[in-house]
């Protein structure tokens, strides 16, 4: 995939967002875990990208997703250990568009992501060059359809780019309270 000179599409993207965090973060909304181990949007190593669901029950899907291999459930998860949920309040602000057929068509993605045209996910690796080309160009991140197992095509992820100060939560909640809750 040649991603130079990509001539993005933008959409405004803003309001409550919701993170799911390691409960042994010292700031859940902090990009560095994100640019450390990578992401759809980032590879590892790169730069700092927080990543947010646009729903608590797309929250709970991403990580019924993680656990999908374990040999437990959410209901066998300590929760002084289990993810924490942290709520932001995002101000408007315009993203790639990886939303829209026309987003992922701007993108050289295929009109059916997160899926390719056979049906099968889209790897991370495919994705990263475009998100380092929405780095470079000094974009605020990316909106995109949700590649979580069990997501509707309307369920929204957006990866926001952390280009100097972190983002201070709403409010941040343990496993037991967000999860069941």
């Amino acid at each position: 995939m040649v991603c130079a000179g990509l001539s993005f599409l933008r959409l405004s993207r803003g309001g409550p967002y919701h993170r799911v965090a390691e409960a042994d973060w010292e700031d859940p909304l902090d990009g560095v875990p994100g640019m450390n181990a990578g992401g759809r949007w980032n590879p590892p190593d790169s730069f700092p990208a927080v990543y947010f669901n646009q729903s608590v029950e797309l929250a709970r899907l991403y990580v019924s997703q993680k656990l999908r291999d374990q040999p437990y459930g959410p209901e066998d998860i300590d929760p002084d250990t289990g993810h924490v949920l942290a709520t932001v309040d995002l101000p408007a602000q315009d993203y790639v568009d990886i939303v829209t057929d026309g987003g992922c068509r701007a993108a050289e993605l295929p009109t059916t992501y997160p899926l390719d045209r056979f049906g099968d996910p889209i790897p991370h690796e495919a994705c990263w060059p475009i998100g380092e080309d929405a780095w470079r160009e000094g974009e605020h991140g990316i909106a995109c359809r949700s590649a979580t197992a069990g997501a509707e095509r309307s369920d929204e992820e957006l990866a926001w780019y952390q280009r100097g100060s972190a983002l201070a939560a709403a409010r941040v909640l343990g496993f037991t309270d967000w999860f069941f809750g």
